[in-house]
């Protein structure tokens, strides 16, 4: 990951993350992929911990390996914090 000297006069270069992440069979055949504009790894964590609302949070140490394994993308531009798309099952 690269790291970025903040200003206060300058935004902040955000990522576009595509996470990979399935929570194994038989417990669950839960998870997919994440799709996840950030400012980094730990903003990107706590959208997808939101949207999953603790319903998994024994597999979160598995979300944050497969975060900072995830393929990432500079933006061009500075665009909303979000989910972008998430398939899940």
């Amino acid at each position: 990951m690269i790291q970025l000297e903040s200003n206060s006069s300058e935004t902040m270069t955000k990522f576009f993350y595509l996470v990979e992440h399935f929570i194994p069979f038989p417990q669950s055949e839960y998870g997919g992929l994440w799709n996840v504009i950030a400012e980094d790894e730990n903003e990107c964590f706590d959208l997808i911990t939101q949207r999953d609302q603790e319903f998994n949070v024994e597999h979160y140490p598995q979300l944050r390996h497969n975060i900072q394994n995830a393929r990432t993308y500079a933006l061009a531009e500075d665009l909303e914090s979000k989910i972008v798309e998430e398939f899940t099952t």
